[in-house]
């Protein structure tokens, strides 16, 4: 008996599909929960203005449609007239490109729009012909690049299975790092610091104190949230991103649709100071990780970043028995904090022969780079060295 066809077509809104319909593929029972990857964060950039074609961000989403099973597979992709945003800096790309006569702009991205963590990109309910269709997102992907004279397709922050089996249809894989936090099955904070050596255990606890003084910390999650917290973490979010890159991704509307969509899948930390808060920080909560932000604060001291988003968070994830902090992208000084580089990974299929070329020579070394500065830091994290 023939399979029953697929059905591939082009979405400019996810209010083109049905809510339990997308989670179904997003989320499926078999994958540890993504609260980026879902209908209600997705749509929630689109429907505040933050995601869409005025501010370069494009939907133009795959779906994969098959008889008698309705939505078997999806895509998050965007058509983009710029590189902001996105983490995975190939501003030098596009510059090598214009300079030569080409036009890197518009290209497309899978991705979830400002946010530099690793998660699934084929969106594909479990089955037996799960990888089928896994490929026939990806030919989808390419083929729209190709039928419209569009430069290059990018993947960005995509687990390091699925960029070998890119790599091997073809595509060029890239590489570089992130700082996560692993629980080690810990019982408290103080279980975490006695694995680390003695001088960095008192350097963690000498900035934990530092920074505690005179305030409190709150930890605010599911309906404990409420729009007055949203209007004072946007105060924090809109001074950091002024200060960081220029103009703020989300707007205030974004965080309200959030707040009302996704509070169990929300830690907002905040520091308070004679029961004012001085300082925020908001996390997603996932299946087995806390994926640290954005953060900022209105009254600058030291030590107080450290503390609102590496320490409280691993308090929490210690609470939680979360396996896991993702405390975003870059970010060396996280490194004596006790978070460790991990490899991140993206993937991208380029139409014009030389600059294909040019590129994954240039990845090449970078990866060996990647690779070099890994095993560097890896020798000098604060556990104790056995021996």
């Amino acid at each position: 008996m023939d399979e029953p066809r697929l059905e591939i077509r082009l979405i400019n809104s996810l209010d083109e599909v049905d809510v339990a319909d997308w989670n179904a593929v997003a989320n499926p029972p078999n994958e540890p929960y993504d609260p980026f990857l879902s209908w209600q964060f997705l749509q929630a950039l689109e429907e505040s203005g933050a995601a869409l074609p005025e501010t370069g961000w494009a939907p133009h989403h795959i779906i994969i449609e098959q008889a008698g099973r309705g939505l078997c597979g999806a895509m998050p992709l965007y058509l983009k007239s710029h590189s902001q945003g996105e983490f995975v800096f190939d501003h030098s790309w596009a510059d090598a490109y214009e300079r030569a006569g080409g036009h890197y702009y518009p290209k497309l991205l899978s991705a979830v729009p400002f946010t530099p963590v690793t998660g699934r990109r084929r969106l594909v309910r479990p089955g037996p012909d799960s990888a089928s269709i896994s490929e026939a997102l990806l030919g989808a992907a390419v083929k729209i690049a190709a039928d419209n004279n569009i430069s290059s397709l990018h993947i960005n922050f995509l687990a390091g299975e699925d960029a070998l089996k890119l790599e091997t249809a073809g595509l060029l894989v890239r590489t570089d790092q992130q700082f996560h936090w692993h629980n080690d099955g810990y019982e408290s904070f103080d279980d975490f610091l006695a694995v680390l050596s003695s001088s960095k255990r008192k350097n963690l606890r000498k900035e934990r104190q530092r920074a505690q003084e005179g305030l409190i910390f709150r930890h605010i999650t599911g309906n404990e949230i409420t729009e007055d917290h949203w209007d004072v973490f946007y105060q924090f979010y809109v001074d950091t991103g002024a200060r960081k890159w220029g103009s703020p991704y989300l707007n205030r509307e974004s965080f309200s649709l959030l707040g009302q969509r996704m509070a169990d899948d929300i830690l907002l930390i905040f520091a308070e100071e004679d029961g004012e808060p001085i300082a925020g920080a908001l996390n997603m909560i996932g299946g087995d990780r806390l994926l640290g932000r954005y953060w900022g604060t209105v009254s600058p001291r030291p030590m107080l970043h450290f503390e609102t988003c590496y320490y409280q968070a691993i308090d929490f994830a210690i609470e939680r028995s979360l396996k896991t902090v993702e405390a975003g992208a870059q970010g060396g000084h996280k490194l004596a904090r006790g978070y460790v580089p991990e490899t991140t990974y993206s993937a991208h299929w380029i139409a014009h022969e030389g600059l294909a070329n040019a590129v994954e020579e240039y990845l090449g070394r970078e990866r060996q780079m990647v690779e070099r500065e890994a095993d560097f830091l890896r020798e000098r994290t604060p556990f104790k060295k056995d021996g």
